[in-house]
Parts: C-alpha cells; structure tokens; sequence
C-alpha cells in the first residue's frame, strides 16, 4: 500500500520545478493565475530559468531543487513546470528515502514517467500523472476538464472515467482490479533493464506517447513484452498517441493493429481511447492507488491519491 500525500488546502505553498527541460517561461509566468486561483502560493525552484542545451540547468542543480523542496516544511506540494528530457540522468542519485519520510503532491507526466517510475519503486508513495504549468496551463488551449482535476488535490475523491468524457473502445475484454503505473511508454520503454524498470506484476498498465510512429510503439511495446512486463500486468489503460501517424507515403500498420497484435490476445482486458497524456483536455490521475478496469460498462475507477 503505498502513501498517500497529505491534502492541500487554500494558502499552500507549491514548489515549481523543472526536473528535465528548460520550460517556455512566458507560458509557465500565464500559468502561475491558475495556481493563485486554487488558493496556492508558490516558489520557484532555482534550476527552473536555467538553459543547458535541452536541459534546465545542470543534473546537480535540477537533482538538488527536487531534494530541497521535499525536504523544505513550508513546502507542501510540487508541480511541474515541463518535461521534455533528463529526469532519467539522475535517478540513481534521487534521495528516495527523504521523499518516502516528507510524502508530499508530486505531479507531471512525460518525462516525469521516470520520476514516477522510480518514485513509486523506492519512495512508496502515490504521484500524480497530469498536465504541467508551461507545457499546458500556460497555453490557450488549457480545458475546463484539465482544470478541474486539479480539485482531486484539495479533496479525497473517487475519479471515474466513461464515455461521458471520451469515446472508449476495447481491444480485449475483461475486468481487472490493480494498482495504477506506467505512463510515458517511450520513458517506461527506456527504463528496462534498469533497477527503475516499471513493475506491472498484477498492476494497471497506463501508456501513453506524443510523435511516435506505429512502427515505433511496436518496438517499445515488443520490449516490454520481451522483458515479460505484459504478461505480467493485470490490465491495460491505453492514453492519447498524438501525432502518431506515419510519414507520409510509408506503408505501416495502424496504431489499432499495434495495440490489437500486443494487447488482443493476452486475455487482460485493454481498453483504449483515454484522454490521458498529451492531450486536451487531460485527465489526471493518481499513480501507486488501486483502480478498476471494466471493458463490460467502458469505465476506469481510481481510488484517492491523498490523505
């Protein structure tokens, strides 16, 4: 079982980081109303207006702003401002014990898999997979939805996720109850291998990309089957793949023939069609909480992330 955060309140401090790469700064400054209308007051990490190359400042620097604000008292939940790339560069550095002793919000999604991933190995406490400040409250396009499930934070609740939101459809039916992982599939693909590689045992497999090719999720979703992940896993939650169609004039198969030729025939219910990753709106969702998956009624129910 893992630890659920303690609740924020109106008059909390958040902590913004940037733990990969440098985030647009005129979008993450539109972005910081939003947290003010939540009632929140904020601090900026210091690596967060750094640029080396594509990431935001050094790993030491951006290893230390995540150290200093779990351990900082007067900081009661972290934010992401972007992620892009470099969360993976010094997870055999992160100080797990000191998050797994300060349980606090902590909350991205994209690079962040990485974060989560190990997080959830080695802190034992539940992570928040949802839209980033610069990446998506700063932009126009930032939904209602989006917004709104900023509100899980403030209050234990139940999410129930139906059609009423997105069209749902099943690649292989079934019921399945599991504590909720993954995320970014090419950040889950990259972990294998590693002391931070997901663990699916009897778990929720959420996944998720941006840009990728359907020859590209068949890659990564075949390594996650070499390295028996799928097998493992009790179920499948299929999120956005934006921007995912092949180049123009290549022949390919089709996304659905991907997820069908990995996921049809493992006799775990799979369902796809979820407005979760980078999308909008986008749905958040707790990380490390037990969940149920029901392809019979088209619905994914979550447990609370905090306390």
């Amino acid at each position: 079982m893992k630890i659920r955060p303690k609740r924020l309140k109106k008059g909390d401090t958040i902590g913004v980081i940037a733990p990969a790469s440098p985030p647009n700064i005129d979008q993450l400054n539109r972005s910081l109303s939003f947290l003010e209308e939540l009632g929140l007051s904020y601090r900026m990490g210091k690596s967060v207006e750094q640029v080396n190359g594509y990431l935001a400042g050094t790993d030491e620097e951006r290893l230390e702003d995540l150290h200093e604000m779990f351990a900082d008292p007067n900081i009661d939940g972290i934010i992401c401002a972007c992620g892009g790339y470099g969360t993976a560069r010094y997870a055999d550095q992160i100080d797990y014990q000191l998050m797994n002793e300060n349980p606090k919000v902590f909350w991205g999604y994209s690079d962040i898999t990485y974060l989560h991933t190990s997080m959830n190995l080695y802190s034992d406490i539940v992570t928040f997979h949802g839209p980033m400040l610069a990446s998506d409250v700063g932009k126009s396009t930032f939904s209602d939805l989006s917004k709104k499930m900023f509100l899980q934070l403030f209050q234990p609740m139940e999410l129930h996720y139906t059609e009423d939101i997105s069209p749902l459809s099943v690649v292989s039916p079934g019921v399945a109850r599991g504590e909720l992982v993954g995320g970014n599939l090419s950040l889950l693909a990259s972990g294998i291998g590693t002391k931070y590689e997901v663990d699916t045992q009897g778990k929720l497999l959420l996944i998720e990309d941006i840009g990728e090719e359907p020859y590209k999720v068949d890659g990564m979703l075949n390594q996650l089957r070499l390295a028996g992940k799928l097998n493992a896993a009790a179920g499948f939650v299929i999120g956005d793949f934006c921007d995912a169609e092949p180049k123009r004039g290549k022949k390919s198969l089709t996304m659905d023939e991907v997820f069908n030729h990995y996921l049809g025939d493992l006799g775990k219910p799979a369902l796809k069609g979820f407005l979760i990753g980078h999308c909008q709106p986008h749905f958040a969702i707790p990380l490390g909480v037990e969940a149920v998956l029901n392809t019979e009624n088209l619905t994914l129910a979550i447990l609370p992330g905090v306390e």
